[in-house]
Order: C-alpha cells, then sequence, then structure tokens
C-alpha cells in the first residue's frame, strides 16, 4: 500500500504536536483519576473534555486537508478525492 505524505509547516506542526501534547496529559490524568479510585462521574467528564479536544484537533486537520490536498486533487481531475474526503468525514465523526 502506497504511503500518502502530507507536507506541513513548522509552525503548523508545533501547533498541533502542542494540541496532542495536551490530550496526552489529559488522558494520563484521567488513567490517575483510575487509579485514585474517583467518582466515576468526574472521570466520564474528563473523557468528554478529551473526546472534544480530538475532535477539535480532527477537524483542524481535515480543514488543512480540504484546503490543500483536496483542492490539489480536484484541480488534477481526481474525482476520487471526494468519496475518500466522505470517507475521512465519517471517521472523525465520533
Amino acid at each position: 500500500m502506497e504511503t500518502k505524505l502530507t507536507h506541513r509547516t513548522g509552525e503548523t506542526k508545533k501547533h498541533l504536536q502542542s494540541r496532542l501534547h495536551v490530550i496526552e496529559g489529559q488522558v494520563r490524568g484521567v488513567e490517575q483519576m483510575v487509579e485514585d479510585d474517583r467518582y466515576c462521574g468526574d472521570i466520564l467528564i474528563q473523557i468528554s473534555a478529551i473526546t472534544k479536544s480530538l475532535k477539535t484537533i480532527a477537524y483542524e486537520i481535515l480543514k488543512n486537508h480540504m484546503s490543500t490536498c483536496v483542492t490539489e486533487k480536484i484541480k488534477e481531475d481526481d474525482p476520487a478525492i471526494i468519496d475518500e474526503t466522505i470517507d475521512c468525514i465519517k471517521k472523525i465523526n465520533i
């Protein structure tokens, strides 16, 4: 299978990595809450926050994908990109 690549600027990478590190910290926090036998409702609130953070970064990446990769493929008259994009949208709609 072919590995597709998307070039991102250093600034974009730094921004995405920073957001992912925050999410990583949130997950570690939930892990600690479980270890500490914290109340289920409190854990669920934190999991909800993590889910929202993941959706936010997913939509940022989707927006970038549509303004770069998808635009490029449409200019190249590659209609397969439409189905691929719809599949991506379905996958992130968690």
